[in-house]
Formats: structure tokens, C-alpha cells, sequence
């Protein structure tokens, strides 16, 4: 009788003992584990930027901070320290706290301002353009735009004609420009800067003493091509209407049927019918 009443003591101070080395074992492994991942969690030096950073600056100390970024995964091409990036100037924008790449810095020596942005082979070509045709400002460093002209005879017809000249070029700046207006005050006037070939710029600078030019913004992810015949004043209501014909009148005559009153007879001669009528 003892033993039956010491058994389930026994068996639950063996369960006890069980679930406390468990949890011991368990305590121990996410220790170890989370050591581990301290250990294995190296940090660098990569330097960001202070503040928001257009393209043309030249950075100074006070535009940049080194930061310690966490992990493995380091951007490629990073800036580890100030001094390695101090006295170049941006060819690309930056915002706060976004790691300097030399992707987006120019050589050391090559200075700053608008030129370092120029790849090489293209040109900047800067054209007067009013709000309007700037898209109401929406046209800003880096938008891709087309390039529309409005002629008022063209080659073809001695009508106005819209087409776009040119498509899917980029943006370098957007800037203010004085210049005096029919009274000889002076104006501000918006004056955009586009990224061209050399071909571009200068069907670019003859198309703006030629006539008039648009800006019409895109999609920055649309960069297919897209084919028109233009635009002429004569086809926006459907062209000119073309000379209708004639109707043609359906004339009916009415046929009254003729009653005939003779009689007809059918007649077989040698297995062969015919009608005889009287």
C-alpha cells in the first residue's frame, strides 16, 4: 500500500526535475544564440548626408556625418569618411541621412555647379519657357520631359503645326532668369536646362527662333517612344467635310395584272405533253 501512494509522488517529482532541466537547457541555448548574433553583427562607417543636398554642391564638413550602419550588407560603392568626400561636388541629389555613393559625387579636382552633372558626349541646353509651357513648375531637376513645337506655316501646309521635336529628355534644372518686357521693365522668366546630344542641342536651339516650345511632362518610368503625325488646326473637327452625292430616288411602277380568260388543254402524242391553248 505504500508504494502504490509514493508512486505519483515520485512520478511528479521526476516531472518537476524533467521540465526544470528543460527549461535550464532552453535558458542556456538562447543565451548562446543571442551572443552569437551580437558577435556576427559587424558595423561600418558610412558617411550621409547632414541635410537635403542639391546637385552642383560642393560638400564641406557641415554637409556630411559618418554614421555606424549595422550588419553586413554595406551600400556599394560607399564613402567611409568625411575627408573622402569633402571638395567633391554632387552629380546626383541627396536627402538627410542618405549614404554618399561615388555614383553620386564628380572626381576629386573636377570642381562643382551644373557641368559635373554632364555625362560625357551630352550637352545642357538651357531654353526661356513661361509658366505655362514649364508645366505650372512641375518641371524639376531630374522629370523627363518632351519637347513640343508650334509652328505657324510649316513646310507642308501654310497652317499652324504642333509635333514634339523631341522625347523622354531629362531635366537638369529649373531656374529664374531676368530679362526686360515690351516696356523695358525687368521680369523674371522661368529658364529650363535639358540634358541633349549634341544632335538634340542644336535642332533644340533652332527650334526655339523657329517657333514655339512646349514642355510636356511624363512618367519618369515611360521611356518608349510614341509616333504621331501631329497636330494641325484643320483636323480638329475631322477636316473639311467632303461633297455629298446625289440621292438617288427609288422610282416603283405599279403593274396591274392582265386576267386571261382562255382556256388551256393538255395533250400526250407518243408519250410527249404539250399545251394547247384556246
Amino acid at each position: 500500500m505504500a508504494n502504490r501512494r509514493t508512486r505519483p509522488f515520485v512520478i511528479l517529482v521526476l516531472a518537476l526535475l524533467s521540465g526544470a532541466l528543460a527549461a535550464l537547457m532552453a535558458v542556456q541555448y538562447l543565451r548562446n544564440t543571442s551572443g552569437n548574433l551580437v558577435a556576427e553583427t559587424p558595423k561600418g562607417k558610412v558617411a550621409v548626408a547632414a541635410r537635403e543636398l542639391t546637385v552642383g554642391t560642393v560638400l564641406s564638413p557641415a554637409d556630411i556625418k559618418v554614421v555606424d550602419w549595422p550588419g553586413t550588407a554595406l551600400p556599394a560603392g560607399y564613402i567611409s569618411s568625411s575627408e573622402l568626400a569633402v571638395g567633391r561636388g554632387l552629380i546626383r541629389p541627396v536627402q538627410p541621412n542618405e549614404p554618399f555613393l561615388e555614383s553620386k559625387l564628380a572626381p576629386k579636382g573636377a570642381g562643382g555647379g551644373l557641368s559635373v552633372s554632364i555625362a560625357e558626349g551630352m550637352r545642357a541646353v538651357s531654353v526661356r519657357v513661361d509658366d505655362v509651357v514649364g508645366v505650372a513648375g512641375f518641371v524639376l531637376p531630374g522629370t523627363r520631359v518632351d519637347v513640343l513645337l508650334t509652328l505657324d506655316k510649316s513646310a507642308q501646309s501654310n497652317e499652324p503645326i504642333t509635333r514634339a521635336l523631341l522625347q523622354n529628355i531629362q531635366t537638369l534644372a529649373a531656374g529664374q532668369q531676368l530679362q526686360q518686357d515690351k516696356d523695358g521693365k525687368a521680369k523674371s522668366v522661368p529658364v529650363i536646362t535639358l540634358l541633349v546630344t549634341p544632335e538634340q542641342a542644336e535642332t533644340l536651339t533652332m527650334a526655339a527662333t523657329a517657333g514655339r516650345i512646349q514642355l510636356a511632362l511624363r512618367n519618369t518610368l515611360d521611356t518608349m517612344p510614341t509616333s504621331t503625325t501631329g497636330a494641325k488646326v484643320s483636323g480638329f473637327f475631322g477636316g473639311a467635310p467632303a461633297p455629298s452625292s446625289p440621292r438617288r430616288m427609288a422610282v416603283v411602277h405599279a403593274v396591274t395584272p392582265v386576267r386571261d380568260d382562255s382556256t388551256v388543254v393538255e395533250v400526250y402524242k407518243g408519250g410527249a405533253r404539250s399545251l394547247l391553248k384556246f
